[in-house]
């Protein structure tokens, strides 16, 4: 069974992404140090004692149609209920609307939690934050005060609809259309696919963010504007109308996340109300609705990162359980009677500790990015701001290629087990396979991280960042401790594997050779990753968290540097060399 590894996030968002200095200058208000340990401990015991043991159920009967109505698995309705009035909705929602406007970094890491008890069941309250972020931003005046109240409480949730049949990560094709009334309201039209949580029975009304087209706008992406559409109207004094005409016609039966509900969503075919069409508000501009919708899209996409980190505690804490239980054999060295437990074994501890290296380097990462975030609003605002932007797809990609590594690992290690449902090993793996799809695929935010995050201040942020991870490294070899081993030598070489690659991108970005940069910009998006889990696990170890655990953590950055981050030299490579046979091989796939 999962247990929430509190002490572990404790630190590393104090120590390694920044936590502690923040509160130590005053970045973060009021915020103490005793109520960060308070709030990630109850959120810690929620994800343990009341999440995690539903997601077995939540997997075994998934989320049903029933009657055009979505009937959530069993004890989920309750669970829901319980989590919002934890307050968990409101966490870092604005004040005025009834939130607590607590940074950032405790969101995600309790999102974590969250997600390592159930991704399935996470995923839709997750989405309702993104939501109230992007109406608090966007929308007017009456929105906000008709809407977010309730959101924020979480007595209504919010979803997110962008995907259609013909238009999946190109929105520029979408179909759904818009028409004006007199009245102000807009009238929607059109289907949407994929959309978590479109439809279920945790809140009596549901707020919809939808992407739609008005007749006039212009082509492509530029004429994309964006629509709350509410399940049923809201009166003048806050209480539910008539239905809108907008419903879920069916939902999908998935690999993974079984209980979440991903449904196909109708507007305006005249199932409700007196005449065809969805009522909707316009938020925000018209033919700006993308640039909304992205300040949805961004937190989705950290929290997205989130659930690879989420999916592989889980799944590595569920290994090495298994590991020290299961016997197999009889390992070198083991003096004990009968077999050894597997866990003796040298290649099942390569195993286990590869995934804790993935695990604890995509926490770090995705936390980074969460401070970042929440730096931003205070001094220094560009620079935060765009260590936020770069840090974004990386955080979203190599933690939920992680997510996938490690859950696979985790069933390996059960071995024929793994592949055996009752473990629960191979639900963690199938949940953990949408997460580098969804909220733009990982190829997509390696698109993004060249062409638009590496070329931020004409290339002067990355290459600041670089030089603070090169301050890291030499402070690894400074310390001269044996318990380090090569750390500092090999982080290096890692950091100039990087460096080497982020110069050749720019330069030939600059002399408008793009196919060939897109070529290597996902092995260039791992071997970042990468480099930043030997940084942060090297500067984990050279911290003093206080716990005693010094020695665990430099033994296992010692393990990263010798045997995983080696691989940015092939990358690397990849990155600077592999665009010729790449575009040769092309005749290959006819």
């Amino acid at each position: 069974m999962y247990k929430a590894p509190v002490e572990e996030i404790a630190f590393t968002l104090k120590h390694v992404a920044g936590l502690s200095p923040a509160l130590e200058g005053g970045h973060l208000g009021d915020l103490t140090d005793d109520l960060v340990d308070a709030i990630l401990s109850e959120a810690g015991r929620f994800a343990t004692e009341e999440v995690a043991p539903l997601a077995e159920i939540g997997d075994r009967q998934g989320a049903r149609l029933v009657d055009g109505a979505v009937k959530m698995p069993d004890g989920w309705p309750a669970l829901y209920k319980a989590w919002a009035e934890g307050g968990w909705n409101s966490l870092t929602a604005a004040p005025d609307f009834g939130g607590q406007g607590l940074p950032h970094m405790l969101h995600v890491a309790a999102l974590e939690m969250w997600n390592s008890g159930s991704m399935a069941f996470a995923i839709g309250p997750t989405l309702t934050i993104g939501a109230i972020e992007a109406l608090t931003t966007h929308g007017s005046g009456h929105l906000k005060t008709t809407y977010l109240p309730k959101m924020v409480s979480g007595e209504w949730m919010g979803s997110m609809n962008l995907t259609e049949p013909h238009a999946g990560s190109d929105l520029g094709v979408m179909k759904t259309r818009a028409e004006r009334r007199d009245d102000g309201t807009y009238r929607l039209f059109g289907q949407k696919i994929f959309i978590t949580y479109g439809e279920h029975d945790f809140t009596d009304n549901i707020v919809h963010l939808v992407l739609a087209r008005l007749p006039d706008a212009p082509a492509g992406t530029r004429g994309i504007s964006l629509f709350l559409v509410p399940k049923f109207l809201v009166a003048a004094d806050g209480s539910l109308g008539p239905r809108n005409d907008a419903h879920c016609h069916s939902i999908e039966h998935k690999l993974g996340i079984h209980g979440s509900p991903t449904c196909t969503m109708i507007y305006g075919d005249g199932r409700f109300g007196d005449e065809p069409g969805a009522i909707g508000w316009l938020v925000g501009e018209e033919n700006r609705g993308l640039a909304c919708m992205f300040t949805m899209m961004n937190n989705a996409r950290l929290a997205v990162g989130m659930q690879g980190v989420a999916i592989a505690e889980a799944a590595t804490q569920k290994a090495i359980a298994y590991a020290r239980e299961r016997t197999q054999g009889k390992a070198p060295g083991w003096q004990g009677s009968g077999m050894s437990p597997i866990i003796e074994h040298p290649d099942v501890v390569r195993m286990l500790l590869t995934m804790k290296v993935l695990t604890q380097g995509a926490r770090a990462i995705t936390y980074a990015c969460a401070h970042a975030v929440d730096m931003a609003h205070g001094e220094a605002a560009k620079h935060w701001a765009e260590r936020a932007s770069l840090l974004t797809p990386i955080a979203k990609s190599f933690a939920t290629d992680a997510g996938v590594d490690v859950a696979s690992l985790g069933v390996q290690v059960h071995g024929g087990m793994g592949f055996i449902e009752e473990t629960g090993a191979a639900r963690l793996y199938r949940d953990a396979r949408i997460a580098p799809i969804y909220e733009g695929t990982n190829g997509i935010q390696a698109i993004d991280l060249v062409m638009r995050k590496l070329p931020l201040s004409d290339g002067g942020h990355v290459r600041g960042f670089i030089a603070e991870l090169r301050g890291i490294a030499a402070r690894a070899r400074a310390a001269n401790a044996p318990e380090l081993g090569e750390t500092g030598d090999r982080l290096e070489a890692s950091i100039a594997d990087l460096e080497t690659a982020t110069e050749w991108l720019l330069a030939t970005l600059a002399e408008g050779r793009q196919a060939e940069a897109l070529a290597g910009a996902t092995p260039y998006q791992r071997l970042f990753g990468l480099v930043l889990t030997g940084a942060y696990l090297a500067k984990g170890a050279l911290a003093d968290g206080g716990d005693g655990r010094n020695g665990e953590r430099a033994a296992l950055c010692r393990f990263a540097a010798e045997n995983i981050i080696g691989e940015t030299a092939a990358l690397r490579d990849r990155v600077t060399s592999g665009a010729a046979s790449l575009a040769a091989a092309r005749t290959v796939l006819g």
